[in-house]
């Protein structure tokens, strides 16, 4: 791939010696935290001499603490620079802030792009009409055209796309509506947006990508454009990106969670990442030139599973833009950016089996020429995040087979072992439990969650409920990584955005796997060592119970009764149900 850099590009990447300085902070920071862990754990074994079985056990906890020890300090840092700068802590991150004013003109010509494949189109265009609408009561609405990028090759589900299509431009005939579809899937997502920009519809000088279940506010696509227009060097810039209200007690939770996890984090990590900053593929604005030229995705040569169109587009255009001299920024804050999350723990497994898929692809694109440093630390990140599950899986086993058939465990402290384990659970936790301190910390953020007594059970439950998933998905996950080694490849399909519920056989038929694994572990834990459940009940009770975990989350009167008594209430349940409201309009917290 060609590579074009303008003067103006070099004078805009050199990296700023204050930036440089936090990220020697953070460097050290992780450094001295993966060594410790490793250390602590290694002490265990060296009393008698470190065997092979302990010396590949060591290796795959060694892998789990890069993902772990990244998480712990970025939402430290969150958490410090949140509680220091208060309402300007964004800024603080990201100084292009500063110069915008919220009633600076929109001049530029944006395209606003939802790309669809087999997705219900009533619910996805509905959302992007709601969008137009609210823009075209501004005065910025002859800015913006809006393209529909159909790759369904479900004929039946394309003519309800045409006719959703044309309702909507016989509704607003004065809008620029566009609608494309392909016959063919070629690149996937990523495929899909490159065909349109090399059309004559896509000429634009920003783009803004939205999934089928993202939902946006005019207020908030209007500041992203204020910060790109006042900042000619930012090739990407987006907000956080938070879920949807929610019926479904498992999406209530999951993205009650995921919501307090990402805010800390986030801000963290936009501290020390500055220009180098993270995309997450739909919700974020794009200037159009240097994408156009410089992140056309290649196809990777060869016939394994890591071969092929590339599945995770999102972090891989995010450092060919910055490799181009344009940063990438993060508003570390929440405001009108939305995306719908999966309605059961069976369908966000299947999600984050295409997302393993696709980031493991990034180990092919380590050696790429150009990259920022700070760029190829993140596509390393994000191989390990999917590592790690693995990993965790191999250490399991393996220290359950060191119990079974290994005298040398018996001479490991107890204590020790404890506080060890104690340690890393806390590292785990560390983004959600930062997240929640914000929270906590401002009597503000607390009135619009319901107030500080239902923020901090809602917490207390979603941990609980996440330390029973996570050892459900990291099989999964494991599984899946087995199945890639043997060809096992993953493609392009529409997810599963919603449901009444998940039904007793599905979930048999998927989580069978992670049910026995749970009681063979359980019974060796059980005959061989009693006391090794002291270490392993929390992971043996989630995966032997993992099909009723899975159906009981999903059941109706659950999410009901969630919504009724506000546990994992959000801002925005208050404003909206998650059937209707045509817009959601949310107070920044």
């Amino acid at each position: 791939m060609t590579i074009i850099v303008t003067d103006r590009d070099r004078r805009t990447s050199r990296t700023s010696p204050t930036l440089a300085a936090r990220r020697r902070v953070v460097l050290c920071l992780n450094v001295a935290t993966t060594l410790g862990l490793f250390a602590m754990m290694a002490s265990l074994f060296t009393p008698m001499g470190i065997t092979l079985a302990e010396a590949a056990l060591l290796v795959c906890f060694a892998l789990t603490l890069p993902w772990l020890s990244i998480g712990l300090w970025n939402s430290i840092l969150g958490l410090l620079i949140d509680r220091r700068y208060r309402a300007d802590a964004a800024v603080h991150v990201t100084p292009a802030l500063a110069r915008v004013s919220d009633d600076a003109p929109i001049t530029a010509r944006i395209a606003i792009v939802m790309p669809l494949r087999n997705e219900d189109p009533d619910a996805s265009i509905a959302r992007l009409r709601r969008l137009e609408a609210e823009i075209a009561r501004s005065p910025w609405g002859r800015c913006f055209s809006y393209h529909v990028l159909s790759d369904t090759d479900d004929a039946g589900i394309a003519t309800k796309e045409e006719a959703s299509l044309a309702a909507w431009r016989r509704a607003r005939p004065d809008a620029r509506i566009h609608y494309r579809r392909r016959t063919e899937n070629n690149g996937y997502k990523a495929g899909n947006i490159a065909d349109f920009l090399h059309s004559t519809e896509g000429e634009s000088d920003f783009f803004l990508p939205l999934d089928a279940d993202s939902e946006m506010g005019a207020a908030t696509v209007f500041r992203l454009i204020r910060v790109m227009q006042a900042s000619p060097e930012i090739g990407m810039v987006q907000s956080l990106v938070i879920g949807l209200p929610s019926r479904s007690f498992f999406t209530r939770a999951f993205q009650f969670g995921m919501r307090h996890g990402m805010r800390a984090f986030t801000l963290g990590s936009a501290w020390w990442q500055g220009d180098c900053g993270p995309n997450w593929g739909h919700n974020v604005l794009i200037r159009t030139a240097p994408f156009k030229a410089q992140c056309m995705l290649p196809v990777l040569p060869g016939r394994g599973p890591l071969s092929g169109p590339i599945l995770s587009h999102d972090q891989l255009e995010a450092v060919l833009i910055r490799r181009a001299g344009y940063e990438v920024r993060v508003i570390a804050e929440e405001s009108e950016s939305y995306e719908e999350n999966p309605p059961s723990l069976v369908d966000f497994i299947r999600r984050e089996l295409r997302w393993m898929n696709g980031n493991l692809q990034y180990l092919r694109l380590l050696g790429m020429r150009g990259l920022k440093p700070v760029s190829r630390i993140q596509l390393v990140l994000a191989i390990l995040m999917y590592v790690s599950a693995p990993a965790w899986m191999a250490f399991i086993l393996l220290g359950a087979g060191m119990v079974a058939f290994s005298t040398q465990m018996t001479t490991v402290p107890t204590t020790t072992g404890l506080v060890l384990f104690g340690i890393i659970l806390t590292l785990s936790l560390s983004p959600k439990i930062m997240g929640l301190a914000q929270v906590l910390a401002s009597p503000r953020r607390s009135d619009a969650y319901g107030g500080r007594v239902r923020v901090l059970l809602s917490g207390v439950a979603e941990i609980v409920l996440s330390m029973l998933t996570a050892p459900i998905v990291a099989f999964a996950l494991t599984r899946f990584a087995i199945g890639l080694i043997f060809g096992q490849r993953i493609g392009w399909n529409a997810q599963q955005r919603s449901r009444a519920r998940l039904e007793w056989g599905e979930a048999a038929r998927v989580l069978w796997p992670q049910t026995l694994f749970g009681l063979a572990l359980g019974l060796c834990f059980a005959v061989t060592a009693p006391w090794a459940l002291i270490f392993g009940a929390p992971i043996v009770l989630a995966l032997a119970g993992a099909i009723p975990i899975a159906v009981i989350s999903s059941l109706p009167r659950l999410g009901q009764w969630s919504m009724r008594v506000g546990l994992f209430a959000i801002p925005e349940d208050r404003k909206s149900s998650a059937s209707d409201a045509p817009t959601i309009h949310v107070t920044t917290v």
